[in-house]
């Protein structure tokens, strides 16, 4: 098969004196409630062979398990609107807590006391050039939040994609039942995590993370939330 990457993203990647290919898999626009095993299927499983990574966008997963927050269900409140105010407009993967409705689901996840303390801390820390501290202390969940903006995606404008449940129980759904290796990745332009992968990867996660450092799937329109990785 010819391996195709997204544009401005090379097609090998060296890691530990290794040489990978990756493929950008395009598919269509992944919609609430999906099937990922028939999206797997229809889009992985003509092209994969054994041995093979796939890197799947934690955004379709959490998609397919309708793991969704509307705006319409985010009560603004007083605290969300003035701590937003002392917030970075983004964090580093997207729109983040300087914007008050995702304050809001911030302190509906974690707690206004913790999102207090996150906040004291987080502008004390500052001052010394430590950032981030307040994403460590909210935790994943509010970290991993994506979505309450028209960017990209004029769909994502009124809605917020949560990160998906149980990655890991995911991942290895999808190798019983389909034969595909995979991870399920929180990447952009900015940082990448991995959120779970099958039990039969044997890569390190500092290896997973160096397959995918240049975030090979794009931060735009590409729509290609897969990337099938290959040992050259």
């Amino acid at each position: 098969m010819d391996f195709i990457a997204n544009e401005g993203k090379q097609v090998e990647i060296e890691v530990n004196g290794k040489i990978y290919l990756r493929h950008a898999i395009k598919t269509r626009f992944v919609q609430q409630g999906d099937d990922y095993i028939k999206l797997f299927e229809e889009y992985v499983s003509p092209i994969y062979e054994k041995g093979d990574i796939i890197s799947s966008s934690e955004k379709i997963i959490a998609l397919c398990q309708n793991r969704v927050v509307k705006r319409e269900n985010l009560k603004i409140g007083f605290w969300a609107k003035f701590l937003s105010k002392f917030a970075c407009q983004k964090n580093r993967g997207g729109y983040g807590v300087g914007m008050p409705i995702n304050m809001q689901y911030a302190i509906n996840k974690a707690g206004l006391i913790k999102v207090l303390f996150a906040s004291i801390v987080s502008g004390i820390t500052k001052l010394v050039g430590i950032k981030g501290v307040f994403y460590k202390i909210v935790g994943q969940e509010v970290t991993g939040l994506d979505g309450f903006y028209d960017g990209a995606w004029d769909e994502y404008r009124d809605i917020g994609i949560e990160i998906p449940e149980n990655p890991t129980k995911v991942c290895n759904e999808i190798k019983e039942k389909l034969g595909i290796s995979m991870m399920i990745v929180d990447s952009n332009d900015f940082g990448r995590e991995i959120l779970g992968k099958s039990d039969d990867i044997i890569l390190s996660e500092e290896e997973l993370k160096g397959l995918i450092k240049d975030n090979p799937a794009g931060q735009g329109k590409q729509q290609t939330p897969l990337i099938l990785i290959r040992k050259k």
